[in-house]
């Protein structure tokens, strides 16, 4: 499929910029494969479409307070670094985004905080925007993190134009978020609230974890019309064990397995062993699915409202079938459906 397939208008006043009052009062639209019906109903209502023995994958993942904004020595000018990843925990080397990137170069030095209490060297370029940063500090390893939760603000993506608040740090962070390491939300698990958990519960529906790091490449546009020249960022991942044993035996009940965000999505199928079971795994993915694409491991899916042209979009589309998608955002559109990261969602049957 070519990218131009996976364009639609989303008009501005539909992108959500704050979340709902309470987590699992945003709009779900039901969508069912096998008849093409499409209903409209509360995210809380999914209490009464799995049944005992179902699974829900959950990914645990964490999001750290990536944002930062430091002053370049001697001219003092005002830079955003957006942390991505640690690369060196003993030598304090992170790979990071800076922005204005014509301002830096390897040898700068950018001072943080109001005291300038934490220091950081430009020791490399890696892309345009990318630059390796040297943190100087003198305190314990636990005391330089600290340092940086301190500093950090949480990532909103850059269209919710206004700074992030206590709110955000709450809402922008599942309730079940214990790995830290990514740089954006699982924005499907936002919807959960523990009200909700112990509802499904108490009906007998399980939860399996797994973590999925997410990074920036994840919403990386896709600059190429043939969508099997794109090539997505690698994003590391754990399946633990009991999560395997879990899916796998809903999958033997024939019992709903249901992917929460295409993190999770992703995840699962990309640990599939021969025999169509999920395998326990350890390390980095970067597979990219778009329609058409025969999927393994997961029979239903819970996702939000993406932009178009999206590798996201493409994803839900491929689990979908890329007309019933089409048609759904269509329908999202004209019933004023809220998008994005604090938007409303879907659950794919």
């Amino acid at each position: 499929m070519k990218l131009s397939h996976f364009n639609y208008k989303l008009p501005k006043e539909l992108i959500a910029d704050r979340p709902t009052t309470h987590r699992d009062e945003s709009r779900l639209m039901i969508i069912n494969r096998e008849s093409g019906k499409i209903e409209h109903k509360m995210f809380k209502d999914v209490v009464d479409i799995f049944e005992d023995g179902d699974t829900l994958v959950l990914n645990n993942t964490k999001v750290f307070p990536a944002r930062m904004y430091g002053n370049k020595e001697k001219t003092g000018a005002r830079i955003e670094v957006f942390l991505l990843r640690e690369l060196n925990s003993e030598s304090r080397l992170w790979d990071v985004l800076v922005d204005p990137a014509r301002k830096i170069r390897i040898g700068n030095k950018l001072y943080f905080g109001e005291d300038d209490s934490l220091v950081a060297e430009v020791i490399d370029n890696t892309t345009s925007r990318g630059r390796t940063l040297r943190f100087l500090y003198d305190g314990s390893y636990e005391e330089f993190r600290a340092k940086l939760e301190e500093l950090g603000q949480t990532p909103l993506p850059k269209y919710i134009q206004r700074d992030p608040d206590g709110e955000d740090e709450e809402r922008f962070q599942s309730i079940f978020a214990k790995k830290e390491g990514a740089v954006a939300a699982p924005v499907a698990s936002l919807h959960f609230s523990k009200q909700l958990m112990k509802r499904l519960e108490i009906k007998g529906i399980d939860f399996a974890e797994l973590t999925l790091h997410v990074g920036l490449g994840t919403f990386r546009p896709v600059e190429v019309e043939d969508l099997s020249k794109h090539k997505m960022d690698s994003e590391q991942f754990w399946i633990y064990p009991e999560t395997a044993k879990k899916v796998n035996r809903a999958i033997d009940n024939k019992k709903k397995v249901c992917a929460v965000g295409t993190t999770s999505l992703r995840a699962l199928e990309s640990s599939v062993s021969t025999d169509g079971h999920l395998k326990d795994y350890e390390g980095w993915t970067n597979k990219f699915i778009f329609p058409p694409y025969e999927f393994t491991i997961p029979n239903c899916m819970i996702t939000n409202l993406h932009p178009p042209q999206s590798t996201l979009m493409m994803m839900t589309a491929a689990f979908a079938g890329y007309d019933l998608m089409m048609e759904a955002y269509k329908e999202a559109v004209k019933e004023k459906y809220r998008f994005l990261s604090y938007g409303d969602a879907m659950l794919i049957l």
